[in-house]
């Protein structure tokens, strides 16, 4: 049985999505954690695994908490994307400043990057593939949204370092915003974070990990035509330092896609991924 279990932190509610599973040793059934799903008051049908989304236990559960219901959030969080949306595309950064400063006072840095700057740059990207947006407007998007993301990072450049990290990108891999974002958020956790991008040669990422031996390294795939340089990549660090691997991005939605040096990472949010940078010592 499927369910979800609350804490409450100051005041503030925050929600893990659990299962029962019976132990047949014990004669006794133990809770078992799915996924940590975050703040209540901000939570919608993304956050919970495809598998568990359209529960009606869980969307009952989850609107009866809080006063506004999970379709109201999801209709906001459309708004919000489409607010989004206008100001990258129309070069307003000051709209663009405004909107991450008045969300992620209430809901976190970490939700703006997942739940609205994320897939409204995906979106965009979409459309100018499809020819439905001009080159320049997609270049001032991504302009924009890297702004915001180097500007907040800026904030924890004095913190103490927990642990080093390299995140990297294969060669041909001309985006970079995924990985600043992962920058960010690391930083914000006390990571010292190495941010390898715009691409660097194979052989110098290599080297470089050798120097500085971190803890973890993330390679960002944001296209599918960049999955084999990635893979040669991760062969080329493997075959040099023992470091663990992660491989993530927007490129690898097809879930057969395979790395024989990495472990893949999919359906991970930013706070899934602290955790894992967490356990590797």
């Amino acid at each position: 049985m499927v369910y979800l279990r609350a804490k409450t932190v100051k005041g503030e509610r925050y929600l893990y999505l659990v299962k029962s599973v019976w132990d047949a040793k014990k004669n006794t059934s133990r809770q078992e954690t799915i996924k940590y799903l975050g703040k209540a008051s901000s939570i919608t049908k993304d956050d919970i695994p495809a598998d568990y989304r359209n529960d009606k236990k869980i969307i009952s559960y989850l609107s009866s908490i809080d006063a506004v219901s999970i379709e109201e959030k999801e209709e906001l969080l459309k708004k919000l994307k489409d607010q989004l949306f206008n100001s990258l595309t129309k070069g307003d950064f000051d709209a663009t400043k405004q909107l991450f400063d008045a969300y992620s006072s209430s809901s976190g840095m970490a939700s703006f990057f997942e739940k609205l700057l994320t897939p409204v740059m995906y979106k965009i990207g979409e459309l100018w593939v499809k020819g439905k947006l001009g080159i320049a407007d997609e270049h001032v998007a991504s302009n924009i949204a890297n702004t915001l993301v180097k500007m907040t990072n800026t904030k924890f450049a004095e913190m103490p370092t927990k642990k080093k990290i390299v995140i990297c990108v294969p060669e041909g891999e001309e985006h970079n915003l995924g990985a600043n974002i992962l920058e960010t958020y690391l930083r914000n956790l006390g990571h010292k974070v190495y941010n390898l991008t715009p691409p660097e040669p194979h052989d110098s990422v290599v080297e470089f990990i050798k120097s500085t031996n971190p803890h973890a390294v993330f390679i960002s795939v944001t296209l599918e035509d960049n999955i084999k340089p990635a893979q040669r990549l991760a062969k080329k660090i493997a075959d040099k330092s023992n470091v663990p691997i992660f491989v993530g991005g927007q490129g690898l939605k097809n879930q057969d896609v395979k790395f024989e040096h990495a472990e893949v990472v999919r359906g991970l949010n930013l706070r899934d991924v602290g955790r894992l940078v967490s356990k590797n010592k």
